[in-house]
């Protein structure tokens, strides 16, 4: 039996509106939901490591430099209100604010990630590396260790999100978004929140307790 789509000419068949738009923001909340999973990992193996061997741990501000990293994490949380100005701006096809509040987001998520860079140098001139053998500051090796591997993989996740905002401002040069097409602003901010949420739990559990 021939089905009616079937009868319809491949070159006439049209996706109903807004079909394309919601399989992308499925997309992203499935690859979200991924991602929470494996930071959870990351953040469960963290805490019984940590309350399994505690003489490995030095306390956070004697060997982080708390202050800063405080001050960085404010600039991320900054730069998820601008990702919600630049989405609001485009709603209103305010494409000026959109691109200019796309430009701040991108601004401060570069210097959360150069400030990272900067706090790894200093931290690895203290001797807080994470290599057992040359390990020389307070704590032990699983400490130095677990800290890289999730700030490290946290900060990549930042420098993909930079890297992909600067396409979205590059596209909306283009004139590609508007107030009835949103999609690729949407879905950006929808992985910038999580990028955002996801640090404000590691700062937590890594420099705070």
């Amino acid at each position: 039996m021939t089905s009616h789509a079937a009868a319809i000419p491949m070159d006439q068949r049209r996706p109903e509106p807004g079909v394309e738009f919601y399989t992308m923001k499925l997309g992203m909340w499935i690859f979200l939901l991924s991602e929470i999973m494996f930071f959870t990992s990351l953040i469960g193996a963290y805490v019984i490591l940590r309350f399994a061997h505690p003489e490995q741990w030095a306390y956070p501000g004697e060997v982080l430099n708390v202050p800063l990293t405080a001050i960085n994490t404010f600039v991320l949380i900054c730069s998820s209100v601008t990702m919600v100005k630049a989405f609001a701006a485009l709603e209103h096809d305010d494409q000026k604010g959109l691109q200019l509040w796309l430009v701040a987001t991108i601004l401060l998520g570069s210097t959360f990630v150069g400030v990272q860079v900067y706090e790894y140098i200093h931290l690895a001139a203290d001797g807080f590396i994470p290599v057992a053998a040359n390990y020389s500051a307070e704590g032990g090796p699983l400490y130095g260790s677990t800290f890289y591997l999730m700030t490290g993989f946290h900060g990549l996740h930042v420098t993909i999100g930079v890297f992909a905002l600067i396409g979205v401002l590059i596209r909306s040069m283009g004139g590609h978004f508007n107030s009835k097409k949103v999609g690729g602003v949407e879905i950006m901010g929808l992985y910038w929140h999580f990028v955002d949420l996801v640090w404000i739990v590691l700062f937590t559990i890594v420099y705070l307790v």
